[in-house]
Order: structure tokens, then sequence, then C-alpha cells
């Protein structure tokens, strides 16, 4: 469905499970999980279907940002910034009438989330970070991509996210060397069956360049989980600890994930469930 979220603009948005919890006597609600995809340009679909098994605790919800996958905006670049996509979750859970979401941001989702809890400190219960960073570490990340895929996939890491090339000769270099090192699991990022918006990319490509959410992170009040996978090249599992660094005493609690990369769900289902489930209900 599409969701009107004021100023002409609707996001798709899809669930999963009641929102409410029959019992003898009440129908009881259900605290909601709204889940921030990957990108910039991409869709909810990397969410589907392992997310779905949290239904039976939460109302479990996968919007597209702005510009992205089904919602409005894929034309008009105005609202492609972090404030924007930041702010959306708020007009969102408003128009839904959702209080005190958990918030789970993956990768791009996840600076979205860090800008969200950062401007609205307020609104979220819980917040989980998940394949994320507050800022690029170039030399690193290239680094990785060496170990893994050797210097071709180095070089063009470097040739994207140093030299700032977004050609399509590039991003297809990039799709072709890279993405398949993000995983461990041969099939682990995706899926294919995504609704892109390559100009979304290109677009929010020149931003990520000096894009620098440390101060961000400081400002987070709520419960905040930071999920890593120990083996991930894009968000390497130091930017992690910085993010927790960063964070107020006894706000956050760091996992890394062994055997994961990129989205450790993709890797260690098992084991990210149960590191989910014990933070969701605490």
């Amino acid at each position: 469905m599409r969701v009107d979220i004021g100023g002409g603009v609707r996001l798709f948005v899809d669930s999963v499970g009641s929102a409410l919890r029959p019992t003898a006597d009440a129908m009881v609600p259900k605290p909601t999980l709204l889940c921030l995809h990957g990108g910039p340009g991409s869709d909810h679909a990397s969410f589907r279907p392992y997310f779905d098994r949290f239904a039976d605790s939460h109302h479990v919800l996968y919007v597209d940002h702005r510009g992205q996958g089904r919602s409005d905006g894929r034309r008009d670049s105005s609202g492609w910034d972090l404030d924007t996509w930041a702010d959306d979750v708020v007009r969102l859970c408003d128009a839904l009438e959702i209080n005190r979401p958990a918030v789970l941001g993956l990768s791009f989702g996840g600076f979205v989330a860090i800008h969200y809890a950062a401007r609205h400190p307020q609104h979220p219960s819980q917040v989980v970070l998940s394949s994320t960073l507050a800022r690029r570490d170039t030399a690193l990340s290239a680094a990785r991509f060496a170990e893994r895929g050797g210097e071709t996939a180095a070089a063009s890491y470097l040739r994207v996210y140093r030299d700032g090339d977004t050609s399509p000769e590039a991003w297809a270099d990039y799709a072709r060397l890279n993405l398949p090192l993000y995983n461990n699991h041969p099939s682990g990022f995706g899926p294919r069956r995504a609704w892109e918006n390559h100009r979304v990319l290109q677009h929010f490509h020149r931003d990520f360049f000096t894009m620098d959410l440390r101060s961000d992170v400081a400002l987070i009040e709520a419960p905040t989980l930071v999920l890593a996978g120990r083996d991930d090249p894009m968000t390497p599992p130091e930017c992690s600890i910085e993010i927790l660094s960063l964070l107020p005493e006894g706000v956050g609690r760091l996992e890394i994930v062994d055997g994961a990369g990129h989205g450790t769900h993709r890797d260690e289902p098992a084991t990210t469930e149960k590191i989910l489930r014990s933070f969701l209900m605490a």
C-alpha cells in the first residue's frame, strides 16, 4: 500500500503480522519493527522473507524510501537527502499512528536511522544499526576488498568511492567484481528482484564522499544495537566499533558476527535472529 505522508508524497509500505495481539481480556498492541532498506536507490526486497519471522513478536513494517522502490518521488531529486529521508520516518509513523517504533536500518538505511534518531531522539523505542557506518574509511574498505577479491576488486572500489567515477561502466564493473564479495554466501547480496532507481545512487554518491554522522551518533538516546559482519568489506566492523564508541554511555550494544559479511542475516541467519530477538525483547 502507499501511505500519504503529506506534501503530495506517498511511501510504499508492506507489513507482516497483526498490529494487535488478542488476549482473553483485550486486544493488546504489538510493538512495531520498522525496517529501512539499503541502497541508496534500492527497495525493501532484500529484507524479505527473512525479517517476516519477527511478526510473531512485532508488527513488521517495510518501507521504500522516498524516490526509491515503489514510493513516490522517483523523479524529484529535491527530496533525496538524509534530512528528508530521516523526517519521512516520523511523517510515516504519524500517518499510521505508530508510537515509538523499533527502527532497523541496514547499510544506507543505517545512515537514515542514525540521522533520524539524532533529529528525533524521543521517537524510537530502539534502534538497530546493521552493517553501516558514521563515515567512510576508504583505505580500509579498499584493503578489505583486496583481501577478498584481489587488487582488481580494490581498484574497482577505489574507482567509484575514491575517484568518484559514476559512469555506467564503473558501476557495471563494481557490480560484477565487488558486490559478490559483500557476503560469504554465494547468493547473499541482492536480491535481483529489487526495484532500482540508479539516479538516487548517483545523486547521493556526492554526499557520501563528505558524509560524517559522528556528531549525530552522539545524540542518539534510544537503546541501540550495532550489528556487524566480521567479513564485511564495505562497512568493516571497525566502523561499527567506532559507532559504539560515539554512542552515549549505556546506550549501545555491539555484536560482531563471525562468518558474516554485509547484512549478517544473509550469511548467519540463526545467529542474527538470536541477537535480534535478545535485543528487541529486552
